[in-house]
């Protein structure tokens, strides 16, 4: 997934297609803890060369196995990526877009690896559920906690407010007693 600017400049009136395959799960995981698996990824596409830019129109495909939120559980997270990468072969004649990004040429070799991995650990959710977990509609519960939705976190706290304090329920009574007392 590397190429010189000499190689690139040979496809300058042609597209460059390519179709490679590469391992990034160890780099992946460490670089996010909640990723337990990574499969091959699959990076094909095309470059548009010019003598100021290349232009790569990437689709990257994949996998990740991540723990579920509710379970822990192995869940597989496919991912399908599609992004064009800039990479300035000239910084001096290349007018930037404000909203373009340009990359940084090092060396004189264009390297893709680090861009994909990128784009990958972007693609990670924040929560992923397993099937089991989405067909239950039982939360997880332990002793003295349980995890609630939205819904009835709010009809709990609407109990908790119609609640009467155990040490003012005789005061309550008697409240009620006066009110009755003055209806009559």
């Amino acid at each position: 997934m590397k190429w010189t600017v000499a190689e690139l400049h040979k496809y300058q009136y042609e597209a460059m297609t390519f179709d490679k395959t590469i391992d990034l799960a160890e780099e992946l995981k460490k670089a996010d803890s909640e990723i337990r698996e990574v499969s091959p990824i699959r990076v094909q596409g095309r470059a548009d060369v010019d003598s100021d830019k290349a232009a790569f129109h990437l689709h990257i495909t994949g996998a990740f196995t991540l723990p579920c939120s509710r379970t822990l559980a192995d869940v597989e997270y496919p991912f399908d990526i599609h992004s064009i990468e800039t990479f300035s072969l000239n910084p001096l004649n290349y007018q930037v877009d404000e909203n373009e990004e340009i990359h940084e040429i090092v060396g004189g070799v264009i390297d893709l690896k680090p861009v994909v991995h990128e784009l990958v650990l972007l693609e990670v959710p924040i929560q992923v559920f397993s099937p089991v977990a989405e067909e239950s509609s039982s939360l997880p519960s332990g002793q003295d906690w349980k995890v609630l939705t939205e819904d009835q976190l709010y009809e709990a706290r609407e109990r908790e407010k119609k609640k009467i304090d155990p040490r003012l329920a005789d005061l309550a009574k008697l409240l009620q007693k006066d009110e009755d007392e003055k209806q009559r």
